[in-house]
């Protein structure tokens, strides 16, 4: 029988001031603010990711440019998860548009896998490939034959997803989880990447389920949680963080950080309630590092991006993108204290 969770006072009110800072640095930048966003020199000087995921610039173009683009080709469900996992292992957009400047809309019948391969070989010499958002693995012994990383993922991507119908087998999943199940078992996908990949999914017309309904916490998360609760009480991290999406508004309140600006009435999801775990543990590296957990810096300085982002987000969302001056006119964007 569980016990009560019991939380870690000085380090969860760390997060829920992370969640309404981050957002509102979020705002601040996408109404075109140039001045230092934050009176935090951490987050002044640090990378952190959004509070929403869908809100990043690499998602962003995901979305924009490979789900929903403007296109004459048509594609059917197969084909979108294929450009979704060939966009998503790379994680690059100057990967995906040189790949397409060469083969044209990345689908089937344009899946030359010899070609890629050779085309990947040229460009890695004078530019890379991979995003280092995510550390992408090469190692697995059923593809030792192959010299590169991205000789063995696209080779998967061929014999598992591909030949093995594995994507056949996703867009006709009855679950987020059984979709996140049935790409577990491939190789080099583990369980972080496994859920990064179905949210990825679920962003198209493919897949359309709940984000509630499940949730996979990954190393970083997992750090953001340790730190955030003395106990779970016997709970597993996943319900920690379901606990947090279920008591989100007390919590806010208990803590005092009630002006968060949510996304255009989008309350954050378990997905991005993991991800600020995650970005917690990061910070509280900086802020309070007698929570050791094994990592103790920040590796990644924060640079200033020249355009704000145009934000752009599933169909389905039914979100009313409107001028982000109007949508915080009933807030009050005030520097909190850090």
């Amino acid at each position: 029988m569980s016990s009560a969770i019991t939380i870690r006072e000085e380090a969860l009110r760390y997060y829920f001031y992370f969640v309404q800072e981050r957002m509102r640095i979020f705002w601040e930048q996408n109404i075109g603010n140039k001045i230092s966003l934050s009176n935090d020199p951490i987050l002044n000087t640090y990378k952190f990711t959004n509070v929403y995921r869908a809100t990043d610039r690499v998602s962003q173009y995901l979305i924009k440019d490979v789900i929903y683009q403007d296109r004459n080709v048509e594609f059917d469900e197969v084909d979108i998860l294929l450009r979704i996992i060939l966009f998503k292992i790379f994680n690059k957009p100057e990967t995906w548009i040189f790949l397409e400047s060469k083969l044209g809309p990345l689908c089937r019948t344009s899946f030359n896998l010899r070609l890629i391969n050779m085309l990947l070989e040229e460009r890695r010499i004078s530019h890379p490939i991979f995003n280092n958002a995510y550390m992408m693995t090469g190692t697995h012994s059923k593809y030792n034959y192959l010299t590169f990383k991205h000789e063995k993922w696209l080779q998967m991507v061929n014999d598992e997803l591909l030949a093995g119908k594995i994507l056949y087998k996703v867009a006709k999943a009855s679950s987020l989880e059984e979709a996140y199940l049935l790409l577990i078992n491939c190789s080099f996908i583990g369980e972080f990447l496994a859920y990064q990949y179905i949210i990825d999914f679920n962003y198209s017309e493919v897949l359309s389920f709940d984000e509630n309904s499940f949730v996979k916490a990954g190393i970083g998360a997992i750090r953001g949680i340790k730190k955030c609760f003395k106990s779970l009480g016997g709970r597993s991290f996943e319900e920690a963080i379901r606990y947090t999406f279920e008591n989100f508004n007390y919590l806010q309140k208990r803590f005092g950080y009630t002006s968060f600006i949510n996304l255009y009435g989008r309350q954050p999801t378990l997905i991005d309630l993991q991800n600020c775990f995650c970005e917690t543990d990061k910070y509280l590296r900086v802020k309070l590092p007698s929570l050791n957990m094994g990592n103790t810096r920040i590796k990644q300085k924060y640079k200033p991006h020249p355009r704000p982002i145009e934000l752009s987000f599933p169909p389905k969302w039914n979100l009313t993108i409107c001028n982000e001056e109007n949508h915080m006119r009933n807030k009050k964007l005030e520097l909190i204290p850090c």
